[in-house]
């Protein structure tokens, strides 16, 4: 072959490397023979890079194709490293079984850090030692006593994990790397296997030890190449000379070793950067942080920035969701302009924010990285069931499986359709009725009252919670084989359905489910080689695996639409790119803590810093930045705070507002003028196209009369908030409990009033010892609470507060004996106001008929009883029992008059509290309340909101449906007629 230019060449940042690579490259061949390209062989950084090669090669015409591999595939074929490579899933289970054992004896060194995720973590320092040729003595060169005691004894381990994991024979890609490129080097080196024909790499930046010492081999070679990507010729060789010396997160910093050992590269091709007044402001911009000062003296000698960034854009949303709005504006309004526009991102949530966006003009962009498997319908169905192992079965839980869009879909007795419709009718059921756990027993029952399919369907379920409950204690370790047979038991039934068939369901079906299916075979294949798991690390194993994989089934994507990663910016090949969320933790995104080694004692033992990544992706930014058209993106805050934005871009707006002699300041601020346009277009898009008037303060007037009956327990509800009572009571609403049901105020009031029932139904009398009537009190408290109380925290917490009060409670309870008997307990009552059809009914907690035939109403309460002023002006439930009793009202009493009204408190200290009574006072309050009724039965008042809160603060259940929050408190109602034919 002829003679073939050798060594070092770069590409400038922001060129499509794939094709200028191909370009420069068939210049290069154009004086020789066609069948000569056939005889290059070239190593890509990536697939992707080398699928983009491909794909520029097709775009030149028909042509011999060169040998194109990947760089990571080296060791590939070689005859010395012959043999099968190890699945890397087996060496982290085997590095799983090591953890796990060295953890039995030390497990203060987990550090709240699951056995896979460890494993995860250990196997790629494992495998960084082996691309930098770190073996086992690496260690040995750590000085333990420099070190605090958690990382001598994590050094004590990796010691043990490095002589498992490295004194092998090369069974795992990154060893046969390493040692490939060893190979092949000392055989150059000594003059043996030299290649005949050219070899390039191309690509590459060398940020692996094993791929560097190739890249530089090559380079040396007669025949041979190496085209870096994203080479900043602007910057000095005094700055140069600084990175080799050590400056990790410079995106340069992994081309020092190479300059330093070939020299400064040469320009692959004629082609000029698209923007290179662009990239010699982020040249000085990103310099490493001991020599900033040079912005002092270089800055001025740069270009006019108003020329430079003239095709730059700052977006500075406030909120995340505006940023995606803007992003999805900009590629909307390009696809218009039939320009094509790729998105950069490293965050999945602000992806999928924008793919959000783009659907409301039906706009799909092609993202490579696709969808990731746990996200998918099968991923997210695998990884709720995980997650039921050793924990109770909630409602929530339950409902989450069985409204899941492949639950029952192999079902020929019940359609999917109607499996959800089961699973709605089922919620409602257990939101209102529970119980909080649920179990086979209620769900039977449930079932047998109503048609054959219900009954079908509860039996189905009910065995499916038979079968989750029995593993609710499953927390020991169990063996990984075991434990993915129940995952997939449980999943394939639940997805077949009442006798269904498992083939027949949606569960592997289509790409998501067979790349779940593979995912979990693979898991299956390699299980006997991982330790024992409990269930929180099965499921962390499983979310693991699966997040290896993604879904990237060919849809209907406009074709000039694009989404990539960040390290795809050396392949980005149009000439308008948004560069997306600039934030510090985003892009760059956090440094991972290692559990293993510290920053010293990676130092000592040969291996990079963490500020390695930084800088690699410090230099995607620096690629994708220098495009023709670049828009910068960020958002001033996230869910929880205000963001930090990201170095680069900080340093960059920070350098150009300090450069007012090159018109700095107004370049920038043009910048966020042209991001301000798109903000704007966004909130205009966001706002309604007509103005919508905020809500008046409801006050409703149904027909005349709007209910028969009202318990007097919502008297005082009445005069609060009437439009409560009209939600409720007129138009049937009730607000649905919560899918996770807790032990709240609510239910310890219910649970206590139900302990001094049961108490009060043994009829204990004046004559009963305080000894006896204590023990009956606590027995019956732990008989209820273990009863209707499923959480054993709040059952011993609730029993232990009953236990603290007996004493009082027992006193006053046999005080009240000798004074009289309890007549009516829980029982309901009901008196019909004069001149209305109305009904007022009571159920009081208790009503005592004292030894002089008086009545003394009782109430019981949980927190805190009512004040006099509170009975004055609110809660009238009490006085109105009294007016209640005093007339009849309760069949079991008779008319009687009343001695006064109590509370007794089940909490705090347990006492008794009297509070003003009087006949006068009753009557008054009575007269006063069928005053109120009759007006609101004839339509004389309408049903106000928040006519007299408690507190401002007060949340009510109807509050939404008033529309609070477009009215205040200060605003007047206006009664408005509705129901009514006119």
């Amino acid at each position: 072959m002829a003679e073939w230019e050798n060594g070092l060449f770069a590409l400038p940042p922001g060129v499509d490397f794939a094709d200028e690579f191909v370009a420069g490259f068939l210049k290069r061949m154009a004086a020789h023979p066609p069948e000569d390209i056939a005889r290059v062989t070239i190593y890509a950084n990536s697939g992707r890079t080398l699928t983009a090669m491909k794909l520029a090669f097709d775009r030149r015409g028909p042509l011999l194709l060169p040998k194109m591999r990947v760089v990571t595939d080296l060791g590939a074929g070689s005859a010395k490293l012959a043999g099968p490579l190890v699945a890397p899933l087996a060496r982290r289970l085997e590095l799983a079984r090591l953890i796990a054992r060295y953890l039995e004896a030390r497990p203060d060194l987990a550090a709240g850090h699951s056995v896979p995720a460890l494993a995860r973590s250990l196997t790629d320092l494992m495998t960084e030692m082996q691309t930098e040729g770190c073996g086992p003595e690496a260690l040995e060169a750590i000085d333990t006593g420099d070190h605090a005691r958690h990382w001598q004894n994590a050094l004590v381990f990796l010691r043990i994990a490095a002589d498992f994991f490295l004194a092998t024979d090369a069974p795992d890609r990154a060893a046969r790397q390493r040692l490939a490129a060893e190979s092949m080097i000392a055989d150059w080196t000594e003059g043996r296997n030299l290649p005949t024909d050219p070899i390039i790499v191309a690509g590459s930046t060398g940020s692996h030890g094993a791929t560097r010492m190739f890249m530089q081999a090559v380079a040396g070679l007669p025949n041979g190449a190496v085209v870096l990507p994203g080479f900043d010729h602007d910057q000095p060789a005094s700055v140069w000379d600084g990175i080799i010396s050590g400056a990790e997160d410079h995106p340069q910093a992994r081309y020092a070793p190479l300059i330093e050992a070939l020299g400064y590269p040469r320009n692959w091709s004629d082609r000029p950067a698209p923007a290179p007044e662009r990239n010699a402001l982020v040249s000085l911009a990103l310099r490493p942080a001991p020599v900033t000062d040079q912005w002092i003296a270089e800055g001025p000698q740069l270009p006019d920035l108003i020329g430079a960034t003239r095709d730059v854009t700052l977006i500075e949303a406030d909120q995340p969701g505006q940023e995606a709005e803007a992003i999805a504006l900009v590629m909307r309004e390009a696809a218009q302009r039939q320009q094509p526009v790729t998105l950069i991102a490293a965050d999945s949530g602000l992806i999928r924010r924008v793919n959000a966006a783009l659907d409301r003009w039906q706009l799909r962009a092609d993202d490579s990285a696709g969808r990731p498997l746990p996200l998918t319908a099968p991923g997210l169905f695998l990884r709720q069931i995980a997650e039921l192992f050793g924990q109770p079965l909630t409602i929530d839980r339950l409902l989450i499986l069985l409204k899941h869009p492949l639950t029952a879909t192999g079902s020929q007795l019940i359609e999917s359709r109607e499996a959800r419709k089961q699973a709605r009718d089922l919620e409602l059921q257990l939101r209102a009725k529970g119980p909080s756990f649920p179990d086979p027993e209620h769900l039977l029952d449930w079932g047998s009252k109503a048609d054959q399919t219900r009954k079908i369907w509860a039996e189905w379920v009910a065995g499916l919670i038979a079968r989750i409950k029995s593993h609710e204690n499953d927390t020991a370790r169990r063996p990984i084989p075991d434990r993915l047979s129940d995952l997939c038991n449980i999943a394939q039934d639940l997805a077949a359905g009442p006798q269904g068939d498992h083939e027949a369901s949606e569960l592997w079906k289509k790409k998501p489910g067979q790349l779940a299916r593979i995912c979990l075979e693979h898991l299956q294949t390699h299980a006997g080689n991982g330790p024992d798991l409990s269930p929180g690390d099965f499921a962390s194993l499983l979310l693991g695996e699966m997040q290896e994989l993604s879904d990237r089934t060919e849809a209907d994507y406009h074709p000039l639409l694009k989404i990539r990663g960040p390290r795809e910016a050396r392949i980005v090949n149009d000439d308008l790119v948004i560069l997306s969320g600039l934030n510090e933790g985003g892009w760059p995104r956090a440094l991972s803590p290692d559990p293993w080694l510290s920053r010293q004692m990676r130092s000592q033992a040969g291996l990079t810093s963490p500020e390695r990544l930084i800088g690699l992706a410090a230099h995607d930014f620096q690629q994708a930045i220098g495009a023709a058209q670049v828009i910068l993106t960020r958002a001033r805050r996230d869910a929880e705070a205000e963001t930090i934005p990201s170095r680069w871009l900080n340093r960059l707006t920070n350098l150009m507002a300090g450069l007012p002699e090159r018109n700095g300041p107004q370049a920038l601020q043009q910048m966020r003028d042209r991001g301000n346009h798109w903000l704007t277009l966004a909130e205009r898009l966001s706002r309604p196209d007509k103005t919508v008037a905020p809500a008046r303060r409801p006050s409703p007037i149904p027909p005349a009369p709007p209910f028969h009956e009202l318990p007097v327990t919502d008297v005082s509800l009445l005069i609060r908030d009437p439009y409560a009572v009209y939600a409720k009571r007129v138009l049937g609403l009730r607000p649905l409990n919560p899918l996770r049901p807790e032990p709240d105020p609510s239910l310890r009031g219910q649970t206590l009033h139900k302990i001094v029932e049961k108490l009060l139904k043994a009829k204990p009398d004046a004559d009963t010892p305080p000894e006896r009537l204590k023990a009956d009190l606590l027995r019956i408290t732990a008989e209820v609470l273990a009863e209707d109380v499923p959480w054993p925290s709040a059952r011993a917490f609730w029993q232990a507060r009953i236990e603290r009060i007996a004493d009082q409670i027992v006193s006053d309870e046999l005080d009240r004996l000798a004074q009289g008997h309890p007549h009516v307990v829980e029982a309901r009552g009901a008196i019909t106001t004069p001149g209305m059809e109305f009904r007022l009914t009571a159920k009081p907690d208790r009503i005592d008929l004292l030894n002089d035939g008086q009545a003394m109403i009782y109430d019981y309460k949980s927190g805190s009883p009512p004040t006099d002023a509170q009975i004055e002006h609110f809660d009238k439930q009490l006085i109105l029992e009294a007016a209640m009793a005093r007339r009849g009202g309760f069949a079991d009493l008779g008319p009687v008059d009343v001695a006064g009204i109590r509370y007794i408190q089940l909490g705090g200290d347990g006492k008794t509290h009297a509070r003003n009574y009087s006949p006068e006072f009753e009557a008054e309050n009575w007269n006063g309340f069928l005053r109120l009724i009759a007006a609101y039965l004839t339509g004389e008042a309408g049903f106000s909101a928040k006519r007299a809160p408690v507190k401002t603060s007060h949340a009510g259940d109807y509050d939404h449906l008033a529309r609070l929050g477009e009215w205040t408190l200060a605003d007047p109602t206006v009664p408005e007629k509705v129901g009514h034919d006119e």
